[in-house]
């Protein structure tokens, strides 16, 4: 399976803001956008205007990037979410949401998404007592999501038990203590924080 194995801070100043893909450290001083926000490159700081395709193209990596996906996944949410009823944009943001790494992430179980991804394709995620190592895993209103046993009495997790305090979207409920969360609800366009134009990458696709 391809994958992206370099330096991820240049994407956060590529797309001009942050998509938090570093975890604590983006919320420190040495968060690379705060010191750069430039985009990366001799001639970053002078970049020309945009075109409308260029636009179109910075929200669309910009979603990729924050959800950690190549362009022939992500396209397959949008093919899933233009058979729907109802708004495409938001409907295909609700399914990158409901990814089981991006849960474990919003669980608060991960500092990361790329961590969370980890921890699910390591075995560690349970999902109603069955572990499932797929990051792409799709859950449903209530499910369970919790730490494997073994794995909740090694210090990572104990660590994790310890700094709970992460704001939990309202589509889901979380026991820190035991390590344990449930999906309550669909998320809503409203739950995701991520600043998303999804109508933009609506256009790029139906062209």
């Amino acid at each position: 399976m391809a994958r992206y194995t370099g330096p991820v801070c240049r994407f956060c100043r590529r797309e001009g803001c942050k998509l938090f893909l570093k975890g604590d450290r983006c919320y420190t001083d040495k968060c690379a956008f705060a010191r750069r926000p430039a985009a990366p490159g001799q001639h970053g700081a002078g970049r020309k205007k945009a075109s409308q395709y260029g636009i179109q193209l910075r929200e669309k990596q910009k979603v990729k990037r924050a959800y950690g996906m190549l362009e022939k996944q992500f396209r397959s949410y949008f093919a899933l979410a233009a058979k729907k009823r109802g708004v495409t944009g938001a409907y295909m943001l609700s399914l990158l949401e409901r990814r089981l790494d991006n849960v474990v992430y919003r669980l608060g179980i991960g500092d990361s998404r790329a961590q969370a991804r980890q921890f699910v394709m390591h075995g560690h995620i349970t999902v109603n007592g069955k572990k499932i190592d797929i990051p792409s895993y799709r859950v449903s209103v209530g499910e369970e999501i919790a730490v494997k046993e073994r794995s909740a009495g090694t210090d990572r997790f104990k660590q994790i038990i310890e700094q709970a305090g992460k704001p939990i979207p309202k589509w889901l409920t979380f026991d820190a203590e035991n390590l344990r969360g449930s999906v309550v609800a669909l998320p809503e366009r409203e739950d995701i924080d991520l600043t998303i134009a999804e109508n933009l990458i609506v256009e790029s696709y139906s062209k």
